[in-house]
């Protein structure tokens, strides 16, 4: 069975005598087990990077910026080795794990204009014969803690711009498909960056932990749950690091009454079902603003769901979505779809008892459509993370805005309408992170920033586009001024005392 460490200081090296396994979702079997970092491990990981992050550092930017750029050659031509790996550890289809190379890659592309993006500010005679001027200069050692949702692009999009600032990363990735980020250092070092600066310390609460409390690490991020969002961010910031954590999400796309029902429903399957749910910008709520309204939407999405395709990613690209990650994340999906029923709320479509032929022992859960869901249902106010999509009907476009803006997740919304002023309206006042406009899951490109609001986001600097280059690096203020010197050339006669 494939054993698989970490990676550390240019080289994977063994765990110790933990580990945990690593499934294929889509069967049910362990493929391979992954070691679980002891605090010494990342110890040893931080040595290594304080020793050659200062070289890094002084570095000329274009340069790092070359490596970035060779990076994302090595990234397309091992796009569907990349994929694969992906896919076999998440279960996620084909085209959609090459999605989430690209969008990491995005990331890369964006971080090549460093040189640019580290320029400081300068203020010529600030006072008499006295200039002012700023640099942005490297944390030093900072850390990223992935989820397993996203294992190449979340990766990328930390260790990406941290890098390209000058900084050494030590990534803890999730156990649950940790090869990918192994091989993303792999590439990184084959494009040319030094040993040591990216280093991948595979782990659970143990190395969180010993991340969280080191004294030599100056900033982390985090993607996961709220919760330990919340408990990454206190923690971090109690030791006086930079932190950066984003949690949970319940995201609402509300459905005006002039809105195109077939263009809703297609962008709700999408946005609903796609990763098998297992996305935070993924669309959980439809909002259809009165009751005509919410049956035609009805009457539009059911079919579409139902016709929804579900298997491993080995069985073509026809396949919609595949197996969520775990067996736990299956029960605890299936848990909240029956507390959906006990509830009241209507199952218009369930998927919950599919079975895949071939695949019986598989994590595969159907997918699930909910009409007549109330706010106080517990589908409504938990996040599922599964294929499952609540219709909550709205009498009003006000109420329809309000779910949104009370709900305690704040990271993505959307508003399907024809009308501008409604749409305009909404993006305005939303109390929201990301909003889409006709766009169901409105994940910003990489020259924007992406981060939620409320309790889908702790701190105050978001991922990605220029807020990284902030992230990553500190301002130092320079105030100079030079005594007068000579400025009147050369003497050539002989000097006489006075």
């Amino acid at each position: 069975m494939q054993q698989i460490g970490h990676w550390i200081d240019g080289a994977e090296v063994n765990g110790g005598d933990r580990h945990a396994d690593v499934y294929n979702p889509a069967t049910g079997e362990v493929q391979a087990k992954v070691a679980l970092a002891t605090a010494g491990d990342l110890d040893r990981a931080v040595e290594v990077a304080k020793a050659v992050q200062p070289a890094w550092a002084a570095t000329n930017p274009q340069r790092r910026a070359r490596v970035l750029m060779k990076f994302v050659d090595l990234l397309n031509r091992d796009m569907d080795k990349l994929a694969e790996a992906l896919s076999r550890e998440h279960g996620k289809t084909l085209p959609d794990a090459k999605g989430d190379v690209t969008r990491g890659l995005e990331v890369v592309e964006f971080c090549i204009g460093a040189p640019h993006h580290l320029k400081g500010e300068f203020t010529d005679s600030a006072g008499p014969g006295i200039d002012m001027y700023s640099m942005r200069q490297p944390l030093g050692v900072t850390a990223g803690i992935t989820p397993f949702n996203f294992p190449a692009m979340i990766p990328m999009w930390m260790f990406a711009p941290a890098i390209a600032c000058g900084n050494a990363f030590i990534l803890k990735p999730s156990e649950r498909d940790p090869s990918v980020p192994m091989m993303l250092a792999a590439l990184m070092e084959e494009a040319g960056l030094p040993k040591g600066v990216l280093q991948v310390v595979n782990g659970d609460k143990v190395a969180v932990d010993a991340i969280l409390d080191h004294p030599d690490i100056a900033s982390v991020g985090f993607v996961g749950s709220t919760p330990i969002a919340a408990y990454i961010y206190e923690r971090a910031a109690a030791n006086g690091k930079r932190a950066q954590c984003f949690g949970g999400a319940k995201n609402h796309m509300i459905v005006m009454p002039d809105a195109d029902m077939d263009q809703a429903a297609d962008a709700l399957v999408g946005a609903g079902y796609g990763a098998a749910g297992e996305r935070c910008m993924a669309i959980s709520v439809a909002v259809p603003v009165g009751e005509e309204t919410a049956d035609r939407l009805i009457e539009k999405l059911a079919p579409r769901v139902e016709a929804l395709k579900v298997g491993p990613y080995s069985s073509g690209d026809d396949v919609d979505f595949g197996p969520v990650v775990t067996a736990a994340a299956k029960e605890n999906i299936l848990r909240l779809i029956q507390s959906g029923k006990d509830a009241g709320a209507e199952a218009v479509v369930d998927g919950s008892k599919m079975s895949v032929q071939g695949y019986e022992n598989g994590f595969f859960v159907g997918p699930v459509l909910f009409d007549r869901v109330t706010k106080d249902m517990e589908i409504y106010t938990k996040e599922i993370f599964g294929p499952v999509l609540s219709c909550v009907r709205a009498k009003t476009y006000e109420e329809a805005l309000g779910l949104a803006m009370d709900h305690e997740y704040g990271n993505g919304t959307a508003i399907f309408t024809r009308d501008g002023d409604a749409a305009r309206d909404f993006a305005k006042r939303v109390n929201v992170g990301m909003v889409g406009v006709n766009v169901p899951i409105p994940v910003p490109l990489a020259y924007h920033t992406f981060g939620g609001w409320k309790k889908s986001m702790f701190g105050d600097l978001n991922q990605h586009g220029p807020d990284s280059f902030r992230f990553y690096t500190r301002t130092k203020t320079v105030t100079a001024r030079w005594p007068s010197g000579i400025k009147e050339g050369g003497e050539f006669s002989i000097p006489l005392m006075e």
